[in-house]
């Protein structure tokens, strides 16, 4: 029959699981070691079940100031110095055992400092097993009965298993028992005495739910991880440790005098479960035959003695049980062969090296070089976990380093799949290992943090529950009825086997035919026969009766010694009733004082609690109300920065503001001064030429031929051409300008109109116009005191804010301001050939009164901007 081929039913073939909201956080616990030494001091103290704390040694600070600072940290549960190793498996490992039983994967390491006790933790000692043979027999005290035979189940080279049938099962064992030397133990084989009292568990602990219509069989396998290399060490080869030589990059030299050990290789399955390549995977049926497997393979791990641990493990180990079950079929007698029901479930056990620092250590040559990789992998794996507690907290996607080392590459489905996950810190309290436990415990507090896919439940095979034992309880009824029917034959037999054996005791009797009248021999030799067989009766009954005599008297004196012996057993327990008596009244005089003493224990203990509970929340209150003062402290004084910054900057703004408007004001003082002066530079020239000579004026004449339109008076000729308008040329007239002319403004007709060459005109600021330019020009309009329309030219300078927008800074304000002419004189005409002198004065007076006088600023004068339109008549003389 074919074999069936299963695979790890763990998890599907896509890394996450379906439900990734169901995860579990990583189980880390504490366990603390005691002194080697009574007068050793201590760094380290249990404060409750789930806190401990570590304070730093005498003569030792912290930090810069000198501050004496203690630290708590908060795990799953702290083991104190008097924790036994029961106590320590039913908390941690158990529940990882029931899972592999019920078909889940399991994470179980230890971590911590060189001599913290994680080997004494996993492995054990002389008469207290650790974690690791507790956990094996715990399982085979489970599925002890329900075990497959050997070679049922047969692991491939692609991490699957194969179930075969009895007959290839049963081809597989008699090839094995044909072997002259077994490879693997034999579970009847005598226990080593090196090890026997670690695996003599009296606790007998179980699993209470097991599937009993499954067949299970357990393969383990032991690795170690060392120098970044993976080994097998159940591997049968000869085992030699080889001493290389390394070069500058920490990489073997390859010469032919040097062949470096051969490394295992890890692969990835296709369900994305990491294995290792060719490791001996053993079939194991007890647990001595388990645990004679990881002796062995202890033997061959690399230990070495250093200045802090006589036997420091240098490597990783790494022990991986392995359980595969299947169902049972429908008639409960062979295992089902369909490799969807097959279910192969994985528990590693963990024993981490130590990290350590080689200026304790004094490592030198191979022992440094081994240190270093050793803290090299440790790193590795600090820095797996903070990846995965930042991607996991902050929502990032970094990518986690997992194959810069072997150890994190090996147990990366772990994490990123399914499966529980728990880690045994293990410290040692000594003031030596301070600033390693320091350590230690940051990481601790950090890997708490990371959560793991929940594992999910495998499907169930839809089978009748309970076949097993019914074809048990079947096969059993059938044996007691055929074992009924054959029952009474052999009786008889027996007893007739008795009764001949009796008579054959008698002398045998001869024949009694007379076959003549006169024959005197048969009757003689008749009556012969019976007077011996009569002699030999009653010799017989005499016999019976002295037997029979004897033997009562025996049972007279029988029961005579009875009837003493129970008189003096009477006597005996009468006075052993009076002295248990008089102990019962002591035992409840005892403990009717042990009650009244733990009351008052109890009473105690609660007070003890309440002060110390007062005692936390007034620290944690005093804490709080420090932290608070403080933070109102560093904010009252970012508070006084930020408004002397406030205060700068105003103070800074107002001087500018007040400069500018100094300036403005001066420019327009100056500005109004320089205007005072033309009218009396021109007042003066009035006033000083003479009377009596009449001006030429060859320009009125030349005005007379050419018209022109004035700016007060118009021309009546009603075919006169318009007049060219004037475009003041502004200051700012090279830059890209926005000029901004609300709809609200009316069209003022001057003859000089402001004008920006290279502008973008628009009725609304918007922000793409201020991206293309430099400048900004407001146009505003107003009513002047006097009526007439003044117009604004709000100027300022375009620039790029830190968010990405524009902003207007304005700088400068221009003033246009007109006048009505309709005040003013207009000549009559010229029609009169004989104008009186004082005519021409007044002629003249009236040309100097219908000139307007103009000031245009030009850019860059000093005299400030603006500019304006004055049209003031004269005053005549009298």
């Amino acid at each position: 029959m074919k074999a069936a081929r299963a695979k790890t039913p763990r998890r599907p073939a896509v890394k996450k699981p379906s439900n990734p909201s169901l995860k579990d956080p990583v189980g880390v616990y504490c366990r603390v070691r005691p002194l080697s030494r009574p007068d050793q001091e201590c760094c380290i103290e249990v404060i409750n079940e789930t806190t401990v704390q570590i304070h730093p040694p005498d003569g030792y600070r912290i930090f810069r100031n000198g501050e004496y600072r203690e630290t708590q940290y908060s795990f799953k549960e702290v083991f104190g110095t008097l924790v036994v190793q029961k106590e320590l498996f039913d908390v941690v490992a158990k529940p990882l055992v029931e899972d592999l039983i019920r078909g889940k994967n399991g994470l179980l390491f230890t971590y911590g400092v060189t001599g913290s006790g994680k080997t004494h933790t996993m492995t054990g000692s002389p008469g207290d097993g650790g974690l690791l043979p507790r956990c094996l027999d715990m399982i085979f005290n489970s599925i002890g009965p329900f075990q497959a035979k050997r070679f049922v189940f047969k692991l491939d080279d692609k991490n699957g298993v194969d179930v075969q049938c009895e007959v290839d099962a049963l081809l597989e064992r008699q090839k094995k028992d044909a072997m002259p030397v077994p490879k693997t133990p034999s579970g009847k084989r005598q226990i080593d005495p090196e090890f026997a009292d670690m695996i003599n568990v009296q606790d007998h602990c179980k699993v209470e739910e097991v599937d009993e219509d499954n067949v299970y069989s357990v393969f383990v396998s032991y690795i170690e991880i060392y120098n970044n290399y993976i080994y097998d060490l159940l591997e049968e080869a000869p085992f030699e440790p080889i001493k290389p030589k390394w070069n500058n990059c920490n990489t073997p030299v390859r010469n032919g005098d040097f062949i470096p050990p051969q490394s295992k290789i890890l692969r990835e399955d296709q369900n994305h479960n990491m294995y290792v390549t060719g490791c001996t995977e053993v079939e194991v049926k007890s647990t001595e035959e388990a645990f004679e497997v990881f002796w062995r393979g202890q033997k061959k791990r690399r230990i070495a003695n250093t200045q802090l641990n006589r036997e420091s493990s240098r490597s990783h180990s790494v022990f991986i049980i392995k359980l595969a079950q299947a169902p049972l079929d429908a008639d409960g007698d062979n295992v089902l062969q369909e490799k969807e029901q097959i279910t192969l479930s994985q528990l590693s056990l963990v024993d981490l090296a130590g990290s350590e620092r080689t200026n304790r250590t004094k490592a030198e040559g191979n022992r440094l070089r081994e240190a270093g990789n050793i803290n090299q992998s440790l790193m590795t794996l600090r820095t797996c976990i903070e990846v995965l507690r930042e991607n996991q907290m902050y929502g990032t996607n970094k990518m986690v380093p997992y194959r810069d080392s072997k150890l994190t590459h090996l147990f990366k489905n772990y994490f990123d799949g399914e499966g529980k996950v728990r880690m045994i810190v293990c410290v040692n309290p000594k003031a030596e290992d301070y600033e390693e436990s320091l350590q230690v415990m940051r990481f601790a507090e950090m890997t708490q943090e990371v959560e793991v896919a929940r594992p999910v439940d495998r499907p169930l095979c839809g089978l009748t529950p309970g076949r097993r034992f019914r074809n048990q309880a079947f096969r059993e009824e059938l044996s007691r009825k055929l074992e009924m029917r054959g029952g009474p034959i052999n009786g008889e037999t027996e007893e007739q086997s008795v009764s001949e054996m009796f008579l054959q005791n008698f002398p045998p009797l001869p024949s009694c035919e007379l076959l003549d009248v006169n024959d005197d021999q048969t009757l003689p030799k008749l009556i012969e026969v019976l007077e011996k067989r009569h002699k030999l009766r009653q010799m017989l009954s005499e016999e019976f009766a002295k037997n029979v005599l004897a033997f009562k008297t025996m049972l007279q004196d029988f029961d005579s010694s009875i009837v003493s012996k129970e008189n003096y057993i009477q006597g005996k327990l009468s006075e052993k009733e009076k002295t248990i008596a008089g102990q019962k009244m002591e035992l409840e005089r005892l403990e009717k004082k042990i009650k009244t003493l733990e009351y008052k224990i109890e009473i105690l203990e609660k007070t003890a609690t309440i002060y110390e509970e007062d005692k936390r929340n007034l620290q944690q209150e005093l804490e709080s109300k420090s932290q608070k003062l403080q933070r109102q402290a560093s904010d009252k004084r970012r508070l006084e920065a930020r408004l002397q910054g406030m205060v700068a900057e105003t103070t800074m703004k107002w001087e500018k503001e007040c400069e500018r408007r100094v300036a403005a004001k001066q420019l327009e003082m100056q500005n109004k001064l320089w205007v005072k002066d033309e009218k009396l530079k021109q007042l003066k020239a009035i006033v000083t030429e003479p009377k009596n000579e009449k001006p030429e004026r060859p320009s009125r004449e030349r005005d007379r031929e050419k018209p022109v339109q004035r700016s007060v008076s118009p021309s009546p000729a009603p075919n006169a051409p318009p007049v060219r308008l004037r475009h003041r040329r502004s200051r700012s007239a090279g830059e890209r300008w926005v000029d901004h002319k609300p709809p609200s403004n009316l069209p003022t007709e001057t003859v000089m109109q402001p004008h920006v060459p290279h502008a973008i005109t628009v009725a609304a600021a918007s922000e793409k116009a201020l991206a293309k330019c430099d400048k900004y020009m407001l146009t505003h309009q107003e009513l002047a005191s006097d009526g007439e329309i003044e117009t604004k030219l709000i100027k300022g300078d375009v620039f790029k804010t830190r968010g990405g927008g524009q902003a207007v800074q304005f700088t400068e304000i221009e003033t246009l301001k007109q006048e009505s002419p309709t005040g003013r004189k207009r000549r009559s005409s010229p029609s009169n050939p004989d104008p009186p002198e004082d005519a021409a004065d007044s002629e003249w007076t009236d040309v100097e009164t219908r000139c307007s006088v103009a000031v245009e600023m030009r850019a860059g004068s000093a005299l400030g901007p603006g500019y304006q339109h004055h049209a003031q008549p004269k005053r005549r003389k009298p």
